[in-house]
């Protein structure tokens, strides 16, 4: 008999797709992703009942349909270290309909897209069992938090293939910089409507619509759209110096801007130059001290423009 699979024992190798649905072969040694809180969802589909009928009760045979495979992890959002470097991570955000745009020893800025959305390959052990998930695309949340790690949270779909034995190669994360935690120091930015905010939880999530399209003719995990929203938690202050209230009632817009790291290749920079702050329906009690839950919808201006990450 076996020995008993060990459920940490996991490997994430992630690498951009040339063409759709074509094997990238990500390895672990140029590919690896240093993930973690790793979820696999090895065959989601729906189940096609036969409905035959017999002169008896019984249960019905099924076939399964529509099979795709779903993988959710975290990777901490930091930099690659160099200044105009792409960060090892770089492809998976890519799979979330956002380009990457490199200028050379100043900076790496990530933007949302609509169109020419890229796709890639993964491949993914758990002790020596192989999923190759090709063809994958998904959606993301990008988390900042008080005394926390700044996260990326992917969800990502991809095609189905039948798992193999195939033990893993040693991966490679030395392209991963170790992260800075969430704090006053560290995260020395953080504005809306360009008044400094005291900042306990932020969130930007893409809310991509992720659709397995499986006809005849076309297998393909497709992004047909977004909604890209922020959430934030903050201190309250007087509505004198930042009202809230009336820029939602007014549907004013807002720019938010959050600046976490202070040195070169480690400076993540995010902003959202065109947010639209929602209504907040109650207020939020921390150590006796009172918070604010502040919805902002990342609206576009000429178009995929409603964010950019910049890695500096």
């Amino acid at each position: 008999m076996p020995a008993p699979m060990r459920w940490k024992s996991k490997l994430l190798t992630f690498k951009a797709e040339v063409t759709y649905g074509v094997d990238a072969a990500p390895t672990a040694v140029a590919n690896a992703i240093l993930a973690r809180n790793v979820t696999i969802s090895p065959m989601e589909g729906e189940d096609v009942s036969r409905e035959l009928e017999f002169p008896y009760m019984g249960g019905q045979a099924t076939i399964p349909a529509g099979l795709r495979t779903r993988t959710r992890f975290q990777v901490e959002l930091q930099g690659s270290g160099t200044a105009g470097v792409a960060p090892a991570w770089g492809p998976v955000l890519r799979a979330c309909a956002v380009r990457e745009v490199i200028v050379e020893d100043t900076s790496v800025t990530y933007e949302p897209i609509s169109t020419a959305q890229e796709s890639a390959t993964m491949y993914f052990w758990i002790e020596n069992t192989l999923h190759k998930v090709l063809g994958c695309r998904g959606t993301a949340t990008l988390r900042f938090n008080a005394q926390g790690i700044a996260i990326m949270e992917f969800d990502i779909l991809g095609l189905y293939s039948d798992p193999t034995e195939s033990p893993p190669a040693v991966p490679d994360y030395t392209k991963f910089e170790k992260p800075t935690l969430v704090t006053k120091v560290n995260t020395p930015t953080f504005t809306v409507n360009a008044v400094p905010l005291v900042m306990r939880e932020f969130s930007l999530t893409f809310n991509n619509q992720v659709e397995p399209r499986l006809l005849v003719g076309r297998e393909e995990i497709i992004i047909v759209d977004r909604n890209d929203a922020i959430t934030c938690r903050v201190e309250a202050q007087p509505v004198t110096g930042f009202n809230p209230f009336v820029l939602a009632r007014q549907q004013t817009t807002v720019d938010t801007e959050l600046v976490h790291g202070t040195e070169a290749g480690r400076i993540v920079t995010l902003n959202i130059p065109t947010g639209q702050i929602g209504r907040m329906p109650d207020y939020e009690n921390s150590q006796n001290v009172l918070e604010w839950n502040l919805p902002i919808m990342a609206l576009p201006n000429q178009g995929n423009d409603q964010w950019s990450l910049v890695l500096t």
